[in-house]
């Protein structure tokens, strides 16, 4: 199971990486402009949409992501087929669909349907849609349908996987979401302490994109708190009203950042430059405007623990602001645009004292963060296992001309025994993935003269070749040879 999660981690890396120029993006926008999102600057609103063009698809990425990174040739076919089984599920439970399914109007459906576009559903398509690729792109029909034989059958499968999934969650997305409103109204009466709860569960539903639906309850006015909208218009307490986002600024703008850093310094020496293009591209994104998904679904899957004892730890620190009264609000999110523009607010209370736990806090994610990896060896960006064998030549791209990568290709390919002996080939972050029919066949002399770092054998007929960070421009010129 923790070996299938990691393994959705790493598929999850492609679209991550795209996440925090987008946050950058809407944050700068947003700081332009923070009254009106855009409309009183066009400078603003263009970046505010280039930036939320692609977080408000953060679902569909991590379908598409998934998809290709969970199926066994990281085919396009696979990509397309989680795109689809997105579409078909998201169709099917949109508010308008269910509507016309029960005969109702718009209104009156349940409003889990209008949250049915989440990261829960888009790595459920994915996972699917990889699954159907895995079990019929091989598959061959009679003749009359051999059309649609091989990977033409995989997303034909994959949209009807998804009506029986959509089936399942047409019924149990309502229990679901009308729970976790239900529960999130019953801890809304605790004082700080049910701040710290809706804290930890805000966090430790991130994964699933339920987390919207405790959000309404503690932010808007699904339960009579409205803590952002009351806060923004003054129309609350002095002190209370913005318990529910003050927590979350020493989280997001020194925790979490510390955090990254502990990931930095204790990722692989070898792989240390491409975990710090991560690390500080979603550290930046996060303590600049607030946006933590780049970070935290950088490790949430590879290290589950970790995820949890980040969750913890934004309880304790909306419990601690909730205890002391230190409010400041945010529209967008908590990170510095945010608490800039509300500190000066009239229901803010002592705002600088965030700052002061925000220091304590990146302490403490630092030290805990960096702890329980060496301790635990959890495999946090830069210390997978694929990772392991890498040498500096490598990783200081010594490679990097497509003729070199040809000649690495031909190389490699010979020592394996060529077209007679190769079965498949496929590659992960830093490694060929091959299947041979003989492995006495394999020359591994003649592979490790390619320059490549190391040879891992796995199985009777399943060989590792580690080339680097750079293995995917070997792969496509071994897929030349092939053709």
């Amino acid at each position: 199971m923790m070996k299938y999660l990691q393994n959705i981690g790493r598929s999850l890396m492609l679209p991550v990486a795209v996440l925090p120029a987008a946050a950058i993006l809407m944050g700068i926008g947003y700081w332009i402009d923070p009254a009106g999102w855009g409309a009183g600057n066009p400078v603003a609103a263009f970046l505010i949409k280039a930036g939320s063009s692609i977080i408000d698809n953060m679902s569909i990425l991590f379908a598409v992501g998934v998809a290709l990174g969970m199926s066994k040739n990281r085919d396009g076919s696979a990509a397309l087929s989680g795109l689809v089984a997105f579409l078909v599920i998201t169709t099917l439970l949109s508010t308008d669909t269910v509507a016309m399914l029960q005969g109702i109007d718009a209104e009156s459906v349940n409003p889990a349907f209008g949250k049915i576009e989440n990261q829960f559903v888009g790595i459920l398509s994915g996972i699917v849609a990889s699954i159907m690729y895995n079990r019929f792109s091989e598959v061959q029909l009679p003749a009359a349908l051999a059309f649609f034989s091989g990977k033409r059958l995989v997303p034909i499968m994959s949209a009807v996987s998804m009506l029986v999934v959509s089936l399942v969650l047409f019924f149990a997305w309502p229990v679901i979401f009308t729970g976790l409103v239900s529960f999130g109204t019953a801890i809304s009466k605790l004082e700080f302490i049910g701040a710290g709860l809706y804290g930890f569960f805000n966090r430790l539903l991130i994964p699933t994109g339920l987390h919207h639906a405790l959000n309404s309850v503690f932010w808007f006015d699904v339960a009579g708190i409205n803590d952002i909208g009351n806060f923004w218009a003054g129309t609350g307490t002095k002190g209370v009203t913005g318990m529910y986002q003050a927590g979350f600024f020493p989280i997001m703008m020194f925790g979490l950042p510390a955090a990254a850093l502990a990931m930095y310094h204790t990722a692989k020496t070898k792989r240390k430059k491409q975990a710090a293009s991560l690390m500080l591209a979603a550290g930046f994104a996060s303590f600049f405007t607030g946006v933590t998904e780049p970070l935290e679904f950088s490790f949430m899957f590879l290290a589950p623990a970790l995820y949890v004892v980040h969750a913890a730890l934004t309880g304790i620190s909306l419990a601690i602001a909730s205890f002391f009264h230190w409010t400041a609000g945010f529209g967008f999110s908590a990170g510095l645009v945010d608490f800039v523009l509300s500190s000066r607010l009239p229901l803010a209370n002592q705002p600088y004292m965030l700052l002061l736990q925000g220091l304590a806090f990146a302490v403490i994610y630092y030290v805990l963060f960096r702890f329980l990896i060496t301790k635990f060896n959890l495999a946090t960006p830069g210390r997978e296992a694929e990772t392991e064998e890498l040498n500096h030549e490598t990783e200081e791209g010594t490679v990097t001309s497509e003729n070199k990568f040809a000649r690495m290709a031909n190389v490699i390919y010979e020592g394996l025994g060529g077209d007679e002996n190769v079965t498949s080939v496929d590659n992960c972050v830093t490694r060929l993935r091959i299947e041979v029919k003989d492995m006495d066949a394999v020359d591994q002399n003649k592979i490790k003269s390619a320059g490549i770092p190391g040879i891992n054998i796995v199985g009777p007929q399943s060989i590792q070749v580690i080339v680097g960070t750079q293995v995917q421009f070997v792969a496509d010129e071994i897929a030349k040879i092939r053709k």
